[in-house]
């Protein structure tokens, strides 16, 4: 055999392995909505994207460090499948949707069919049972070994937010409207998932500035609970500051500068996280309050999952002009003077803030907050302003620069007044 010969055997043999690959490829389903972290992110929130307590669909479960759980979620499957009186027919109604199920996660998921549809089962009945008892403790069964511990229960409250830990709503909504037509008792009367979100969702909307309305509005349009509340914290309006000049790259002022400028910084009386407004006439910047130390979790798991999902950047393009604000403690120190930060200490603002601007991307032409950044830029730009600027930064910068000029400018104007005396004597 020559070697022409040898090289369309190559050939024939490379084409069929990589035909057969190409064949073997994942499927891409407009279903997707659950990711993992890339890895590149995985050091600054790998801890805050990933469950530390209980596994809630495939990309974690079996981890050994959350096994604890499994045997809570046997119990809690057990109490609802007796209380509901629902057999294994349950089984064959998740293995009707197990092809849209897997269609949701953005990775192949290697369980098998029977461990896939189990795990499902095990970790969506759970989540009910447990939105049940957060709800109302009338559901707590006795010996119950979760909500009597507190630490416990914020623990699953945190996992069940963190973007690698979702299953579909769907698959929720769908088992707990067949376990209605099964409960021989009235007490799921007036009851549904969306209505059970909504009180475990209580907290988050004093730290987010969310109307708790939200939550049970846009249920149906959420794909799993991070995308609900994404869904839930973006402006009603949609609007973005889109205008013709195009903005190379976000600069603003920092807080410090605005400060020398004579810019006012008030709380922000509209109730929406993401509304910063600035009045050019009176010079007022309104930014809405803003609790780092519990906000921090939510918003880096938000933060992620907008750049991993979604289309539109309020959360990316907030984030970019917090760390643009925000370049240093003493900056953070006079928000929280101004009582803009709450419940936090200048060190760990500044470095909250410089975290998510790390991870803020940009679009050029779809900043949210361009003429923001326009009008706080050319407020400072003013010759006025930059004037008055300097002299507060290198004149009047301490009590002591500010007493060493006052006292020149009297010695000055005692030496000219003794000058003028001296003229008119003569």
């Amino acid at each position: 055999m020559d070697k022409s010969d040898d090289t369309c055997t190559d050939i024939k043999s490379l084409a069929t392995c990589l035909r057969g690959k190409l064949e073997k490829l994942y499927h891409l389903s407009e279903d997707c909505c659950i990711y993992r972290v890339p890895s590149d992110s995985r050091n600054l929130k790998g801890s805050l994207s990933t469950p530390q307590t209980v596994s809630i669909g495939p990309l974690h479960h079996g981890r050994e460090e959350l096994k604890a759980m499994e045997e809570h979620k046997l119990r809690y499957s057990k109490h609802f499948l007796q209380r509901t009186q629902i057999s294994l027919e349950v089984l064959i109604f998740i293995k009707s949707k197990e092809e849209k199920l897997r269609n949701c996660y953005a990775e192949t998921i290697p369980l098998a069919s029977q461990d896939f549809v189990e795990m499902i089962l095990l970790d969506a009945i759970f989540l009910i049972e447990f939105l049940l008892m957060f709800s109302n403790r009338k559901f707590v069964t006795s010996g119950d070994r979760i909500f009597g511990k507190p630490w416990l229960i914020i623990g699953i409250r945190n996992d069940i937010w963190t973007v690698e830990n979702q299953i579909p709503f769907f698959i929720l909504n769908d088992l707990f409207e067949l376990a209605k037509t099964r409960e021989p008792d009235e007490c799921y009367d007036g009851l549904s998932i969306s209505k059970l979100v909504s009180p475990f969702c209580g907290n988050i909307c004093e730290l987010l500035l969310i109307d708790k309305s939200f939550f049970e509005i846009n249920f149906s349009r959420a794909k799993h609970f991070v995308d609900l509340l994404r869904i839930c914290i973006e402006p009603s309006d949609h609007q973005l500051d889109i205008e013709n000049e195009t903005m190379h790259a976000p600069t603003l002022p920092t807080i410090r500068e605005l400060n020398r400028a004579r810019v006012k910084f008030e709380v922000g009386l509209n109730k929406h996280l993401f509304d910063i407004r600035f009045d050019k006439i009176k010079g007022t910047l309104e930014i809405p309050k803003l609790r780092i130390s519990d906000v921090s979790f939510y918003f880096k798991n938000l933060q992620m999952f907008e750049a991993l999902h979604c289309k539109s950047n309020h959360v990316n393009d907030y984030a970019k002009v917090l760390s643009l604000l925000v370049t240093s403690p003493k900056d953070a120190k006079l928000l929280i003077h101004n009582g803009i930060l709450e419940n936090t200490e200048s060190v760990a603002a500044s470095t909250f803030c410089g975290e998510i601007g790390k991870q803020a991307r940009w679009s050029y032409n779809e900043f949210y907050y361009k003429v923001l950044a326009r009008d706080l830029n050319a407020y400072c730009k003013s010759p006025w302003r930059k004037w008055n600027a300097n002299l507060k930064q290198n004149y009047f910068n301490t009590p002591w620069a500010s007493i060493s000029v006052i006292a020149a400018a009297l010695l000055l104007l005692l030496t000219l007044t003794q000058t003028i005396c001296s003229i008119i004597a003569l």
